[in-house]
């Protein structure tokens, strides 16, 4: 498998692959990990708590029978814990914090073992809401937004843990980002429905930030839907309990997948509720339809739209294709939708579906860096 595959990467963290192990508050550990999650690309370890606060109010709930992870030395543990993960995967620690300082000692050591430092706003017991914990922190932007820009002074790489469906999400995801984040991991939950994909949707259309998704993640199916609506990682939590061949199982999915298809992520089509980047895959604006809702909310027109992509296609080969529907490959649509005419194409040029689909990819790109109004400022 070769080691480039999926060319993710953000900072100094590199990830083998798009699947992660998520957080689980006294349950993963870096044994945890390194039983259950050995072929991820990611592991999440914690969430632990590092300060006074988060220790006293931790311990009020392990009282209760909650497991926690409780330390005198939070810092010495964490660090013995990243160094005791043997997977080569990518690692980062979920931490609960009272005050911002103990984070950004914390974000220091966290960079210097070359790991993901990830801020729980996400926890939602009645004790971590009162003390200004987990999600509190999702109901105090501007605390938020104080805390992401300190902790990234420290050239951290930062992902931040929230919970959907609490604020507004596209706020919530635009504030994260304009504070200099690194990550997005959301629980996309809708209480008492399950996993909310539309959620996924509203994060990526508000940023260009790396983007995980996470909630009830049990099988490829599951994983494809979030990729689909945008997410660029799939995380898993209890699921790996249930099964612990899951990542290893999804893993060989989504290898096989992007092998085959070129972008394991490529979002629906704009018709059928697709992210931004859809756009590469729509064709030319000449009737009513909803790419022009889409293209308008980035600030082009239809015919600063049409003369983009067109500009990315000259000197590639999805400049040509002139027996398709509208004389270029650009106007066509995903792979896995059935069309014999840019199949034709396809085989005329000898081009594959997985170099079709990397071009493509490279194209939503292109009309994202141009757009006249940037993701994390559309409305």
């Amino acid at each position: 498998m070769s080691d480039d595959l999926f060319n993710l990467h953000i900072g100094y963290v590199c990830f083998k692959n798009p699947i992660a192990l998520a957080p689980m508050a006294g349950i993963v550990d870096s044994a945890f990990a390194n039983h259950y999650a050995g072929d991820a690309g990611l592991v999440v370890l914690g969430a632990f708590n590092i300060d006074e606060g988060s220790i006293s109010v931790a311990s009020q709930l392990a009282a209760r029978g909650r497991k926690e992870f409780i330390s005198d030395e939070p810092m010495e543990l964490i660090k013995k814990e990243i160094r005791a993960v043997t997977s080569g995967s990518a690692v980062a620690v979920n931490v609960r914090s009272t005050t911002l300082d103990p984070l950004i000692e914390l974000a220091k050591l966290v960079r210097d073992e070359g790991a993901i430092l990830e801020l729980n706003a996400h926890c939602r017991q009645p004790e971590m809401l009162e003390a200004g914990l987990g999600e509190a922190l999702l109901r105090d932007l501007p605390r938020l937004s104080k805390w992401i820009r300190a902790i990234k002074e420290t050239g951290v790489v930062l992902s931040v843990k929230v919970r959907a469906n609490i604020v507004d999400d596209a706020e919530l995801a635009r504030v994260i980002d304009k504070a200099g984040a690194d990550i997005i991991h959301v629980d996309a939950m809708l209480e008492g429905f399950g996993p909310d994909m539309d959620a996924i949707l509203t994060y990526r259309d508000a940023t260009r930030l790396f983007l995980i998704g996470n909630n009830s993640v049990t099988d490829f199916i599951a994983a494809k839907e979030m990729f689909s609506r945008g997410a660029d990682m799939v995380s898993v939590a209890r699921g790996a309990m249930d099964d612990p061949e899951l990542i290893r199982k999804l893993v060989e999915s989504v290898n096989s997948y992007q092998e085959i298809i070129g972008w394991y992520n490529a979002p629906k089509h704009v018709c059928s509720d697709g992210d931004f980047r859809a756009l590469a895959f729509c064709c030319m604006p000449v009737k009513p339809c909803p790419v022009h809702e889409k293209f308008k909310k980035l600030g082009y027109t239809a015919e600063e739209f049409a003369r983009t992509k067109m500009e990315f296609a000259r000197g590639t080969l999805l400049e040509f294709g002139e027996d398709t529907c509208f004389g270029s490959l650009v106007w066509c649509c995903k792979i896995t939708k059935p069309c014999w005419i840019r199949d034709g194409a396809l085989n005329a040029l000898d081009l594959s579906d997985s170099e079709y689909m990397r071009l493509k990819e490279q194209l939503a790109k292109y009309i994202l860096d141009h757009a006249r109004i940037p993701v994390n400022e559309s409305r």
